[in-house]
């Protein structure tokens, strides 16, 4: 899978230094996968919550941030929506962002 705006997830890292190993390990995973539907995450990651709109949320670093994507199977691309705690994840519509 093509990952786009990795620089979010960069950016992040140097505001939350704990995330980087978490982080790190999902883009290697995400970025080697072959997902052709929401099941084939779900296989690989149980507590990612599937939305609507092709969102995903994953939960990071022991479930201490939340990151949403926007997955476009067909394109095998995936799109960097939002990261953030779960604080900031409630502002947020992750079914929109």
């Amino acid at each position: 899978m093509q990952i786009i705006a990795k620089k979010v997830l960069v950016d992040f890292n140097e505001k939350y230094h704990d995330s980087k190993g978490s982080l790190e390990s999902w883009h290697y995973e995400a970025k080697s996968a072959e997902w052709k539907t929401s099941m084939d995450i779900k296989k690989r990651y149980r507590t990612a919550s599937i939305l609507k709109n092709n969102r995903v949320v994953f939960n990071i670093c022991g479930n201490k941030y939340r990151l949403v994507v926007k997955v476009e199977y067909k394109l095998k691309t995936i799109y960097i929506r939002f990261i953030g705690t779960h604080k900031e994840y409630e502002k947020i519509n992750a079914e929109e962002i």
